[in-house]
């Protein structure tokens, strides 16, 4: 199946070999980027299938000498050599299935994560900070560029919510599968008798919408402008600065306070807008590239949790792929590599399985 899947490829690259050849094409340069383009992306996978053909012929080669021979030590040297052969073909097979997995058009983009308190107030409220400092600290080890759109702190180093930006390489291919319910299971400092809290916090994961991808009409917007606060409601400004944002069709609302420029706070609520926009269309067009937001982060309770943080247990549990790690601190402290490759790898092995049963 994936030999007859290979030859159709084979074909195709061959096709668009003769295509690049044509003088007629190069008059065209947009038509020329996009076929010579599509020539070097396959030129991994017919390089993995000509490896392919190589290896299966010499296979066939020493089946046919352990068939006819009678001598001991070529029999011997021919076992082991289909061994081998064996070995480097179940490999080649991996990786080919896996190049000829679709790609996620979304991967490349930058994203705006939106982190939000759920059950367990105050408690939650500082997770929720926990998270953010997690995420910061990951995207400070990958080079990424991180940019508060808007946050509504506690008076105890917590947050109601926290929406940013990042920016950077692949940045939605790394995070994507951190949306949903994150629990967290600890003693806050306000206990006395040591009782473990749970408690709940939310996270989205919007790919940045470019304006280009989502149109925003000045007559379907409301903006109202008032002073921003901070903790406890009080005023952090003397002018009005803060922006709110109500897209009327959907009546989707968003907020930003955190530059002192009314124009500043514009233009990320307009980003922040765009991406909800840009991902409820996706929602609608692609089920399989992403989820409506709604679908993402659940309703905030203890319910339909993607990962669960143990504090007395030192632990981190994913339970979408049953992983459990004893290394919470590290974790925190935006060591999540491990995680989101497991993760990653789970969503190949998924895909693949889909694939060869020709749903996907």
């Amino acid at each position: 199946m994936l030999l007859e899947k290979l030859a159709l490829y084979y074909k195709h690259f061959k096709d668009l070999e003769m295509q690049l050849a044509d003088t007629e094409l190069m008059k065209n340069i947009k038509k020329y980027s996009e076929v010579a383009r599509e020539h070097r992306n396959l030129q991994s996978i017919m390089k993995m299938y000509k490896e392919l053909k190589r290896l299966n012929k010499e296979l066939e080669g020493v089946k046919e000498i352990l068939e006819v021979s009678e001598e001991d030590e070529m029999i011997e040297l021919a076992k082991m050599e289909k061994e081998e052969l064996e070995s480097k073909l179940e490999t080649l097979d991996k990786d080919l299935q896996l190049a000829l997995l679709p790609k996620d058009p979304l991967d490349k983009k930058n994203i705006i994560m939106e982190i939000r308190a759920g059950t367990g107030g105050d408690e939650a409220a500082l997770f929720v900070a926990d998270l953010f400092k997690m995420y910061s600290r990951y995207s400070e080890s990958k080079k990424w560029k991180i940019d508060i759109m808007n946050s509504n702190p506690t008076g105890i180093g917590g947050f109601k919510e926290i929406i940013f930006m990042i920016e950077g390489n692949e940045v939605y291919s790394n995070l994507k599968y951190e949306a949903g319910t994150h629990r967290v299971q600890r003693v806050p400092a306000t206990e006395t008798n040591g009782r473990i809290h749970t408690s709940a916090v939310t996270v989205a994961v919007l790919p940045e919408a470019e304006d280009v991808e989502i149109e925003i009409r000045n007559e379907d917007i409301r903006i109202d402008v008032f002073r921003a606060s901070g903790p406890g409601g009080q005023s952090v400004n003397t002018t009005d600065s803060a922006i709110r944002v109500t897209h009327i069709p959907t009546g989707l609302v968003v907020s930003c306070q955190d530059e002192k420029s009314q124009h500043k706070n514009k233009a990320k609520a307009l980003k922040v807008l765009r991406a909800r926009l840009y991902e409820l269309e996706l929602a609608k067009q692609e089920e399989k590239l992403t989820r409506s937001r709604r679908a993402q982060v659940g309703t905030g309770d203890r319910s339909g949790r993607i990962r669960t943080y143990n504090f007395p247990q030192s632990r981190v549990t994913d339970h979408r792929i049953n992983l459990t790690l004893y290394k919470l601190d590290a974790i925190l402290g935006g060591d999540i590599e491990e995680v989101i490759n497991a993760l990653q790898e789970a969503n190949q092995i998924e895909r693949i399985e889909a694939l060869n049963e020709g749903i996907s």
